[in-house]
């Protein structure tokens, strides 16, 4: 498995942690979430423009830098 942290600009409330947690959570392989430490554990690599669009889905959230492994 593997485990990457994700810079993500805008989440400011209780309903921004849902329902990014959510979204990245229905990507395929994603096996767990963590807004509080930002971090994704997944069956392996995500590209960061899968990530981004299901943060876009999410709302109006955006990655703020590299990802960087866990």
């Amino acid at each position: 498995m593997i485990s990457a942290t994700y810079r993500v600009t805008g989440m400011t409330c209780e309903h921004c942690v849902r329902a990014v947690t959510e979204e990245l959570a229905r990507l395929d392989g994603v096996r767990e979430v963590s807004v509080a430490n930002s971090s994704v554990t997944s069956e392996g690599p995500l590209p960061a423009g899968v990530v981004a669009g299901a943060l876009d889905e999410a709302g109006d959230y955006r990655l703020a830098g590299p990802v960087s492994p866990a």
